[in-house]
């Protein structure tokens, strides 16, 4: 997923952000993180943006969309993005359009978190005047003048981003006024419809998928000679055609075993029959030859 969260300071973009961090295992890109990470790491592009920094100048938008180009290039954002503080203007926005076109990929979802701005003014109001009580220092970008400036920066600069996103049919707005976890539901249901899958959902369907991918690939290696049975087993033998009967039911079962039986049964009868008659027939001559001896010792007595 490749999400771009919106909205005015204090609406929870950040805090939001980690959660579907955490949730979806994309990364959070901040445009001043990579600036500060491309000039570390020496790039081209960190080079050129060292020298404008150094000479106080703000970083013109097509060295920021180099960085951008650069980062979501690298192995942790093959699973998507969050992009944080940028695009900022409707001009960083169609930059970023024709750079996710040149490498073939698209922004799934624009996020606006929408706030009541009186509402935000009172909690910052609020939670400086706690600190001051509990004489904590308070942070010169943490309080109500600040807020009101950076405010009035979000409408005129980032606001139209909301009327440019919602016309290519991008936007989705949530109501930032909510509590956090129910902000983050309403985000997780909005980015469900999209398409979004988690990564444990997504480990479970790979896993599933598996088995069925494996025979199919085992399918394929399989020479047509073996696909095909042979003839010989067209035929059943006689053995199966008799298993076959007596599956049929019990009643079939006897039939065939009494059947059997008789069978065996005549079968020993005639081998019996042939072993006696042999048996006789070998008694016969013998006593016929006894029979001859005992004529012929006789009449050589006689005479």
């Amino acid at each position: 997923m490749r999400i771009i969260l919106l909205g005015p300071p204090g609406s929870g973009k950040g805090t939001q952000a980690q959660l579907l961090v955490q949730r979806y295992g994309i990364v959070q890109l901040s445009t001043g993180e990579m600036l500060r990470a491309a000039v570390a790491a020496g790039t081209p592009v960190g080079l050129k943006a060292k020298e404008i920094m150094a000479s106080g100048a703000l970083v013109p938008d097509e060295v920021v969309v180099g960085i951008i180009s650069d980062r979501i290039d690298q192995p942790d954002a093959r699973n998507g993005f969050i992009l944080d503080g940028f695009p900022r203007t409707v001009p960083q926005a169609e930059a970023l359009d024709d750079l996710l076109k040149q490498k073939h990929l698209k922004l799934d979802a624009v996020i606006e978190l929408r706030v009541n701005e009186s509402a935000l003014l009172h909690r910052v109001e609020t939670r400086v005047a706690q600190m001051r009580e509990r004489g904590e220092e308070v942070r010169l970008d943490d309080t109500p003048e600040v807020l009101t400036k950076r405010l009035a920066n979000y409408r005129n600069q980032t606001e139209p981003l909301i009327h440019y996103y919602s016309e290519r049919r991008k936007l989705s707005t949530i109501d930032g006024m909510m509590a956090i976890d129910e902000v983050t539901r309403a985000i997780h249901r909005q980015l469900l419809a999209l398409g979004a899958v988690e990564p444990a959902t997504r480990a479970k369907s790979v896993a599933k998928a598996a088995p069925a991918k494996k025979a199919r690939a085992a399918k394929a290696a399989t020479p047509k000679a073996a696909k095909k049975p042979a003839k010989t087993a067209k035929k059943p033998a006689k053995s199966t055609k008799k298993a076959a009967k007596a599956v049929k039911g019990p009643k079939a079962a006897k039939k065939t075993v009494k059947k059997a039986g008789k069978k065996a049964g005549k079968k020993a009868g005639k081998k019996a029959a042939k072993k006696a008659t042999k048996k006789t027939a070998r008694k016969a001559v013998k006593k016929g030859a006894r029979k001859a001896a005992k004529k012929v010792t006789k009449k050589r007595a006689k005479r």
